[in-house]
């Protein structure tokens, strides 16, 4: 039920995109500078121990296969890398040409959607079955949504505004539901769980850490350490 209530709260998150241009300018900043740290602090302090503990499940069902240990981390490295090569064609093919446009668009739009979907499927497959753990991970990854959302509302505008973010929304509820009526093993749950460690890494370097210029540094510390404090207490 747990898990039900915040594949609806992340759907929310995507159907609100954008709204933070009714933010000043200087709070909204501090607001994605705060995000970025919280989802930063997610990565490092219980994602990333928990790709490593499926390295060790990993190891033990593969036995004396070949770099064992080494699959699930490869794995994590594959998902870095493949949205890190979906953005780069996204910004190098966006252009002047209307149609041309529309059909990156709707190659970034539908990347991001099974993201969304694999996030929402993830909630009812946690590798740690807790409810604090639980908890932390839909609160990171709404905070993350809310941030690489901002930045489709702001690079996209109206086009994505209409009807991207119910695609989004959408993509995120069939993936959950999807992992409600469905069952994964511990290995495949590990290396689906890390394929998403990688790229949720790449969309934290890519949008969640703000440009220089106009970064909050404090507000970003702060996020960090609010949510490793929460974490650990709890």
């Amino acid at each position: 039920m747990a898990a039900g209530v915040f594949a609806l709260g992340l759907a929310a998150v995507h159907l609100a995109s954008g709204r933070l241009d009714f933010a000043h300018r200087g709070r909204r900043r501090q607001f994605l500078s705060a995000g970025g740290g919280a989802s930063v602090a997610y990565v490092f302090v219980l994602m990333l121990p928990e790709v490593a503990e499926a390295a060790a499940t990993v190891s033990e069902a593969r036995g004396g296969g070949l770099f064992p240990e080494q699959l699930v981390f490869i794995v994590a490295l594959t998902g870095f890398v493949l949205y890190y090569g979906i953005e780069v064609f996204v910004t190098q093919r966006w252009g002047e040409d209307v149609e041309e446009s529309k059909s990156v668009y709707r190659v970034h739009l539908v990347s991001f959607m099974v993201y969304s979907g694999i996030i929402g499927y993830l909630l009812f497959h946690q590798e740690v079955e807790t409810l604090p753990n639980l908890f932390f991970y839909a609160v990171a990854m709404a905070l993350h949504f809310g941030v690489t959302d901002y930045g489709f509302h702001r690079h996209y505008g109206a086009i994505y505004d209409t009807r991207g973010r119910i695609v989004l929304a959408v993509g995120t509820l069939v993936g959950a539901a999807i992992g409600a009526v469905t069952e994964i093993g511990e290995y495949q749950l590990s290396i689906v769980f890390a394929f998403v460690a990688g790229a949720i890494v790449f969309n934290v370097l890519k949008e969640e850490l703000p440009d220089l210029t106009e970064s909050r540094f404090v507000s970003f510390v702060l996020g960090t350490l609010a949510f490793v404090t929460l974490a650990l207490l709890t």
